[in-house]
């Protein structure tokens, strides 16, 4: 299908891709990189704008609003092959199934989206986990080789936005696989079988890597963490300290080698206590910074300096609350945005409670406070 955007992209002198490596660097740049996180799939049933448009998923609504272009490389690098998902039982108001992950979930029938409900994880001990490896981590999985030519031309060298290169999960990943009550046992009883599999996410990442970066030329990595919450990690700060980190510098050196310097991870939550030793690991960007469980994002930026970038940051809290919330947030990341190394945007995706004109409303904004003078 091919999609008209709804509205004319922002006026620049730069490309996509020189403004984006600007602007994490701190360099003077034309106008703020314009970019959103995505939406609930609520949002592509109710919002009129994407009904009426055929708009339905977020892939598309970033072409239909016509934001700068931004992309990733991924490998195989976690499970190969998945569990395979099947319904094991059914209540009148929600489905039991084993996920890809390998984890019993209850699910909501009617499909609306929400955390789902773990039950029960199919690895807990050591003979569980030495089977699930044998038989769904193998390095030499054939599904694991890149193609490489195919991806040269999706992605040629005359690019004019910027590409990234994923990094995977070092740990957040395990905790899907063990549920977040599971990985805090583990953690204890297992110590040795959660490094194992911190070791193995690792090798598989540096695989994938070995493989890709002596052929493209990336702008930035990219990963996934999501291993806090409201009030904090899930796992320990020497856990994190001890085993995640030595895996990120590992990581690290191969980009650095590769001359990709900009590093941003997913992690939702209050990051602040594992914030010192994702930079240290090498990790120097946070995405897409919760607000409501962590901090406005001037706190870190004014804390950490120039060795920290931001993208993401807008609370999504404030653009439910309507058009004079949304312009007074917005009013408190001008000063961020001039000083560079960061990019505002929800700070989740765009939840159905913000009304669709209020959204509209807010991109106006964006592109007045931030767009090119």
């Amino acid at each position: 299908m091919s999609i008209k955007p709804c509205r004319p992209k922002w006026k620049g002198t730069m490309t996509d891709r020189e403004r984006f490596n600007a602007q994490m660097h701190y360099k003077p740049i034309d106008r703020c990189f314009n970019m959103e996180f995505g939406y609930w799939d609520e949002n592509f049933k109710e919002w009129s704008i994407f009904v009426e448009n055929g708009i339905t998923n977020n892939r598309e609504a970033d072409i239909f609003f016509n934001f700068d272009r931004i992309e990733v490389i991924r490998g195989n690098v976690w499970m190969s092959p998945p569990f395979e998902v099947r319904v094991v039982d059914e209540t009148p108001t929600s489905k039991i199934l084993i996920n890809e992950d390998g984890l019993l979930a209850e699910v909501p029938k009617d499909g609306h989206d929400t955390i789902p409900h773990f039950i029960k994880s199919s690895i807990v001990t050591p003979e569980d986990w030495k089977r699930c490896k044998e038989e769904r981590f193998r390095r030499d999985d054939p599904a694991r080789k890149v193609d490489i030519e195919a991806l040269k031309k999706i992605h040629p060298t005359d690019r004019d936005y910027p590409l990234g290169v994923d990094t995977g999960s070092m740990i957040g990943k395990i905790r899907d696989m063990l549920t977040f009550e599971g990985l805090a046992y583990a953690c204890y009883d297992y110590p040795d079988m959660v490094e194992d599999m911190v070791e193995t996410c690792c090798v598989l990442v540096e695989d994938f890597l070995d493989q890709v970066l002596p052929h493209f030329d990336f702008d930035f990595a990219s990963g996934w963490e999501d291993i806090c919450f409201k009030n904090g990690p899930i796992v320990s700060v020497d856990f994190f300290k001890n085993v995640v980190v030595p895996r990120y510098k590992r990581i690290n050196k191969k980009l650095k080698e590769a001359a990709i310097d900009i590093w941003y991870t997913d992690c939702d939550g209050d990051v602040r206590p594992l914030l010192p030793y994702f930079l240290e690991g090498g990790i120097n960007c946070l995405f897409p910074f919760e607000v409501n469980g962590c901090s406005h994002p001037k706190e870190l930026l004014d804390e950490y300096g120039k060795e920290l970038r931001i993208m993401g940051g807008v609370d999504k809290i404030e653009l439910g609350k309507g058009k004079d919330a949304i312009k007074a947030y917005l009013e408190t990341l001008i000063p961020l945005v001039e000083r560079g190394g960061y990019i505002p945007f929800c700070d989740h995706r765009c939840p159905p409670n913000v009304k669709e004109e209020d959204y509209l409303y807010y991109l106006d904004l964006k592109e007045e406070m931030f767009g090119m003078k």
